[in-house]
């Protein structure tokens, strides 16, 4: 078995869903700080609903969501956010009319205005190429631009954790590539825990260390990105596809 970082952020037996029917029913996993974890699935296998009962959204039915040794299963969404954890949405996840500058700072909205310029410096510094952006609105950008600018302004608060929900969505895969090759394992270089919700399945086991495969509300596979990545039939047998429409994961 591959060794795996400390958990940091540590889901455990977590059922939640609408109306109490259950979606995700008893999932576990587990991130370490510096480690980019993936999370994959076919549509309608409860990806979003297991976002939504980590972050707080959702209220969870059983079970329990640790950040280090702080116990969030019944704190508010704010509150997660407060103590560590950052979430940056598959959709809005940035205000189109403000400018990259005015985006950032919303992402501070609880700091002071020193705290806001020296966290507006190290987004920048992070993302160079937002710097000569930082007037124009973000609606104006690129897809790529906009993500980074998406994951630049949850950087703000400064989390520990910070969950993607499909970063590539939308974008081509030289894009994707970008998204997920420089930015998503930059956050993991920098010690920060990293869980990926994401759909393109093989870019995304290239850059993760550890994954695990959802189904019908299930992790049904829970093992290294590579294990996972060497597997020919992960397609067929795990994300309900047919040999035919297996370019998904090989994309």
């Amino acid at each position: 078995m591959t060794d795996r970082e400390t958990p940091f952020l540590s889901v455990t037996g977590l059922t939640a869903g609408y109306s109490r029917v259950p979606v995700v029913r008893d999932v576990s996993i587990q991130v370490g700080l510096g480690e980019v974890v993936v999370v994959v699935g076919p549509n309608g296998a409860g990806k979003s609903t297991l976002v939504k009962a980590v972050t707080g959204e959702l209220p969870a039915m059983t079970g329990s969501v640790r950040l280090g040794d702080l116990d969030m299963t019944s704190m508010r969404e704010d509150e997660r956010m407060r103590h560590g954890m950052g979430y940056v949405p598959q959709l809005h996840d940035v205000f189109p009319t403000l400018t990259v500058q005015e985006n950032l700072e919303m992402g501070a909205y609880r700091l002071s205005k020193a705290d806001t310029r020296q966290r507006t410096e190290f987004a920048l510094d992070t993302f160079p190429a937002l710097r000569a952006l930082r007037r124009r609105v973000a609606r104006a950008l690129s897809g790529g631009e906009q993500k980074m600018l998406g994951v630049a302004r949850a950087l703000m608060a400064d989390p520990r954790l910070l969950i993607l929900d499909e970063p590539t969505a939308n974008l081509s895969p030289q894009v994707a590539a970008h998204v997920l090759n420089d930015i998503v394992t930059s956050l993991a270089q920098h010690g920060r825990a990293v869980l990926l919700i994401e759909q393109r399945v093989a870019m995304a086991l290239e850059i993760a260390k550890w994954g695990y495969v959802l189904t019908d509300g299930q992790v049904r596979l829970d093992q290294s990105a590579q294990d996972l990545a060497q597997m020919p039939d992960l397609g067929t047998l795990f994300l309900g596809m047919t040999a035919g429409s297996s370019a998904k994961v090989a994309e």
